[in-house]
Parts: structure tokens; sequence; C-alpha cells
């Protein structure tokens, strides 16, 4: 069948990893097309297609929105991508449309979206399967959070066919974030959470590729896209230096969108041990080879670290609840340490390297499925067949 899926990413890199490894599933067995429209990204996936719009971004507060391009004003570019977006749905005629996240989020783009789903509704444009592809925790909206609800409810069940929410019901339900669950009319599922496995099972083979001593202890510090996390980065290099009981080396990652000033006054001065890069896209073959992560706590990170059974010290995004919440809520499955704002200084957070990058792994015991589960729900649905149990 024909997929087209939605993905507009604002300021990090984390729904676009998302999206993308559903898409890489979906794509084994159908024909995809990933539409994006947010800050310059790569996929390197010749099995997807991709439909890039003119490309928007928010500030690091989610205040403003603003093109990529600054030749351009916002009002010409939303006019772009309105028209280059029902164009291609009346062009491609899709068998499923898949949102991420919208319309729980991403309020900012309805001025695009609800024309191709009221277009889809009144089939003024070729009809197809609309389902909302949304993660675990939603952003909490203090000054109109029942207004929000509502719009949420009526957009829902008026334009979507389905709702796959990217979670275990047994750590987190919608319903902890979202208080009119109950007047969802579509359909509901609880696909499991997203992540990639590592490419090699051997952990052993791992470190050997990667010159890991086995008297050595590995390091990777992670801060997702680089747009926020930089005190973590610099803090974690400082740690370093006072490590000396201990061999070990420091793999850092610090994003795309980390500043080229800062990377490269970092990159002159590491100390020895210590490698700095950008991002790989083998996040998970480290994470099995090392001995401890140390990162911010989005999403697909703390998926990565439960898939990996890895320590980790994690410190969250402080603008919202998101990554707190999610943290708490994991820390009985997995060895999660949060770090505040204070643990950052170079002696604390020596100490708690020193604490945990000897503590054993462990198995997760959640489901981490969540992509090839979503492939096996919509196949079942538009085919009409008895939906799996997942």
């Amino acid at each position: 069948m024909k997929i087209a899926y939605y993905c507009q990413h604002v300021l990090g890199i984390g729904h676009f990893h998302r999206s993308l490894e559903i898409c890489r599933v979906l794509a084994e067995f159908h024909q995809v097309t990933l539409i994006l429209g947010g800050p310059e990204v790569s996929v390197d996936n010749p099995d997807i297609s991709i439909c890039q719009l003119p490309g928007l971004k928010m500030d690091a507060r989610f205040n403003n929105l603003s093109p990529c391009d600054a030749t351009l004003s916002l009002e010409e570019v939303k006019a772009q991508r309105a028209e280059l977006l029902l164009t291609w749905f009346q062009q491609n005629s899709p068998d499923v449309f898949l949102v991420e996240l919208y319309p729980f989020g991403r309020k900012a783009f309805r001025f695009e979206l609800d024309p191709v789903l009221k277009g889809i509704n009144e089939r003024t444009i070729p009809p197809c399967r609309c389902f909302v592809s949304l993660r675990d925790i939603l952003v909490e909206r203090p000054n109109d959070q029942e207004k929000f609800e509502a719009r949420i409810i009526k957009t829902l069940n008026n334009y979507f066919d389905g709702l796959l929410l990217h979670a275990d019901e047994k750590v987190i339900t919608l319903g902890e974030t979202f208080s009119r669950i109950n007047d969802i009319n579509i359909p509901t599922v609880y696909t499991g959470f997203i992540t990639r496995e590592s490419s090699k099972k051997d952990r052993h083979e791992l470190r050997q590729s990667l010159a890991v001593q086995d008297d050595d202890k590995l390091i990777v510090v992670s801060i997702g896209g680089g747009n926020v996390g930089h005190e973590l980065v610099k803090a974690a290099i400082q740690a370093f230096t006072l490590l000396t009981d201990i061999r070990c080396r420091m793999q850092l990652f610090t994003g795309p969108y980390f500043p080229e000033e800062t990377f490269t006054n970092l990159q002159v001065s590491l100390p020895e041990n210590v490698c700095l890069s950008r991002f790989t896209d083998h996040f998970p073959d480290w994470l099995l080879a090392a001995d401890l992560s140390i990162s911010m706590a989005g999403y697909n990170t703390c998926m990565n670290l439960l898939a990996a059974g890895i320590p980790a010290l994690v410190y969250p995004f402080s603008q919202n609840r998101e990554q707190r919440y999610r943290v708490k809520k994991l820390q009985q499955f997995g060895t999660f340490r949060i770090l505040e704002e204070h643990d950052l200084t170079a002696a604390l957070l020596a100490k708690t390297i020193e604490q945990h990058v000897s503590m054993p792994r462990y198995r997760c015991t959640i489901k981490l499925d969540g992509a090839q589960q979503t492939r096996t729900w919509i196949e079942n649905i538009f085919h009409d067949q008895p939906t799996a149990t997942i």
C-alpha cells in the first residue's frame, strides 16, 4: 500500500528519528513517503521517498515560528507549504496518511494539515485512512488546557480513523497527561515504544571494533539534536579530567545543531581519551559497547538506553515536564539517575560517574517493538482483518 507520513520537527531531531524508524519498518513492505518540513536533516534510506516542504523552525522556548530560509517571509513559506502539501495528496493518492503528533501538538501547522484532512474527509481529494502517530507524554498547556483538549477531541474524532500511541501502557498511559481520554471515539492502541535495535548483538565484538580494552570503561555522552544541553557536554569533559582512579574513555555526540564555534573550541582542547563528534548513525551500537551513558532524557534516547540495558545519568530538559516525567516513570524498569543543574560541577559529576560506571547492565521488560506493531496494526485495519493483540 502507499503510505504518507507527515513529521514536522521544529527544534530537536527526536520527532524526526522516531518517525524515520516507523517509516523504515513500514517501507520494508510498503511504498512510503516521509513528508518533512523542519530544519535540514539527512535520510539515508533509498526505500523511503521524501517530500520536502519549505522549512520552518521554532526558537528554543517554542515561542516564535520562522522560516529556515531567512530570505523568505513566514507568510510566503506558509502559503507555499499549504499549496505543495495539498497538491502532493491530489497527485499521489496514498492509501494511508500518518500524522505525527497533530492534533495533540503542532497547532501552528494546522494551516496546512486541516485543508488536507478536510479534503480527505469531504472527498474533494482522493480518500485515505488517517491515523495519528503519538508519543507517550503530552506537553502541558497551563494557560488554555481546557480549550486545547476540546480542539484535539473535535479534530481527532472528525478527521482520523485511529490513534497509535507509541508507549507501553504498563509504563505510561495517555490519560496521565490528557484528561479527555474517554471522549476519544476512534480506535486507540498502544503499540509499544519506538526504538531501533543495535546492528550487532555481541558487546565484546563491538568493543573490540572500537579498540576499547576489557579493563577500560567507555562513557558515551549525548544531547540529541544539540540545540540544548550544551552545559552537559562541557560538564562531562571537565568531570572526565578528575577520573584519575579508573581507566576510561569518553565519546561525546553533540548533535547536528550544536553551535559550530563552541564545537571547534571544545575540539582543540579535549583531554586525552576524549573524542568529540557531531552525530553517529550507530548510536545503539555505542550504547551496547559502553559502560555508562550521560545524556538528555528525550524519548528516543531513553528507549535506546532501555534497549541497551546500560546504566544512565540523564539530564531532563527543563522547559516542560515531558523528559523528567518520562524518566521518573522509567526508573523502575532501568538504571536511571536524574542529574539536576547543581550536579553539573566537575567534582560532583565525576563522583557520580565513579558511582555508576561499574554498575551492572539489565534486561528491559517493557515493549520496545512499537514500529513493527504499528505496521501490523495498520495492515490489519486497512484490510479489515481482526486487529492483532498488541
